[in-house]
Formats: structure tokens, sequence, C-alpha cells
């Protein structure tokens, strides 16, 4: 952040290797003006009330005023009065790594911009970061690391950038639902379920899953409980209707129509196939 034809002071601590950076700027009365960073921003007022104006607009920050300011974006105002903030410079790397948390895709972290928002979850970080940076950084980086990525999950959750329905589910939710189906095939896979393994909702759960596999989700599990079931039928060590329960049909008859459909085998060849082994 930059003031125009004023003098600005600002002290900085060093940037952490998570990519989260707290600056104090501090600017006289004036134009202000901020360059377009890499990095995206949060601009928390820090001190007296400022009044001011951009445009037409007229505006009076208050202590706890917060703006969200994502990569790339520029601006310029005029200020009546000097002006603290607390500027938080957070990467993209480090939105893509809360997203990947978040099981969100990480091609898509972005913010969307705001302007003098009231949020109390910003703030209590905000004042954390700047009380560790006035100390020194006593707690280290595990600490302010820790604020930060509390802090990107956060600003996902409430303000982030609309994007176009992506392709499919990312790479962590895929797997998250397909781990989930292998390790629960012998239990009732709802929609709803596997639903809130994603942290999507049913409908968008079927959209995603079929995009990314090329499958319904119940035409998955039917294919997975079928590969499960001619595993353990090819073991030949119990009755096929031992199988069809631990592999999550109804009953035998469920399997056997399942299998012939899926393979264009019944139960009781493949069971003969390993016998003839």
């Amino acid at each position: 952040m930059q003031a125009t034809g004023r003098q600005e002071q600002a002290a900085s601590a060093p940037r952490p290797h998570l990519g989260l950076r707290v600056d104090v700027r501090t600017t006289a009365p004036g134009v202000v003006a901020i360059d377009p960073t890499p990095d995206h921003r949060l601009k928390v007022h820090a001190g007296s009330p400022v009044r001011g104006f951009c445009g037409r607009t007229r505006f009076v920050y208050t202590r706890g005023d917060v703006d969200v300011l994502p990569a790339g974006f520029s601006d310029a105002w005029h200020e009546d009065d000097a002006s603290t903030s607390l500027v938080l410079l957070l990467s993209p790397s480090l939105l893509r790594r809360a997203a990947v948390d978040m099981g969100l895709d990480p091609d898509r972290a972005g913010l969307e911009l705001q302007h003098q928002i009231r949020d109390p979850q910003i703030e209590h970080i905000a004042w954390a970061l700047d009380a560790e940076r006035r100390a020194g950084h006593p707690s280290g980086l595990l600490y302010t690391e820790s604020l930060g990525i509390a802090l990107a999950v956060h600003l996902l959750g409430r303000f982030r950038a609309p994007t176009s329905l992506p392709r499919g589910l990312s790479r962590p939710q895929l797997r998250r639902v397909t781990d989930y189906i292998e390790e629960h095939l012998d239990q009732d896979l709802s929609l709803d379920r596997l639903a809130g393994v994603a942290e999507v909702s049913a409908s968008h759960l079927k959209t995603l899953f079929k995009r990314s596999t090329g499958l319904p989700v119940h035409e998955y599990v039917i294919q997975r409980r079928v590969e499960r079931a001619k595993a353990l039928l090819l073991r030949g060590d119990r009755p096929a209707s031992q199988v069809a329960l631990e592999a999550g049909f109804a009953h035998q008859s469920h399997m056997a129509r399942c299998m012939r459909r899926v393979l264009g085998v019944t139960p009781a060849s493949v069971a003969r196939g390993a016998r003839a082994r």
C-alpha cells in the first residue's frame, strides 16, 4: 500500500515461510493509492476514525473496519485525516493450502472484494498477529502459521470468490469419497452420507461425481461391490450368501443380478472357476 505525494511510514515483520506478512501502515492526509500485488490483502483500520471519500462516496473508517482486497486489486481514494492500518498480506500459496485442507479446488482459491466490513474473527486474528509482531515473534513460526491457516480458512469460507462450476470433485474430495466407499462397502451408503464426506450437497455430489468418474454414484458403488464379491468368491473360503453380505448386497439374489449385469457372469460360475484352478 502506498501514499501518493505523502510521506508514509511502515514497520514490517519478516515474511514467514508460509506466505503471511504483517505490516503497520501510517499515511498522512491526502490521496492514498495501492498498487496491484500477487498477494491477497486484508486492511484492518487500527487507529482513530478517518474520514474520506472515494469518487462520490464518503466514508468514515473506525477501528476494526476491514477491507478484503484480492490479489491484483488496485485503487486510490482521499483521506481527510492521518490513518493507521494493520495490513495482512496472504500469498496465493497460503490460500491454496487452506483450500486443500477444506477439500476445495486449490486452483480456484480466490477472494471476493469487500469494503468496510465487520468480522470479529478477522479482527481477533489480526490483533493476535500484530501483538506477536510487536513482541518480536516469541511464540515462533508455528504459532504464526496456525493463525495464518485459520485466517485463510475463514476467508475462503466466507469471502471465497465465485467461480463457474468446476469440472468435478477436487482430487482430495474424490479421494475421500472413494476411500469411504471402499471402507464401508458392506454398509448402507446413502447419498447424503457421501455428500457429507465430500462437503457438498447431495445434488451437487451427483453432478460432480459423475463428471469425475464417468459414473453415477450408485453405479460406481455397485461396480465396487461386484468387484469385492468377485474377489471374495475367488478365494473360495466362504459361501455365496456370506459373500453377498460382506460385499454390501441385500441378499444373494441381489448380488447375482448385479454381477450378471456388470460382469456378464453368475456368482456360481465365478466360484466354479476358483475351484477349477
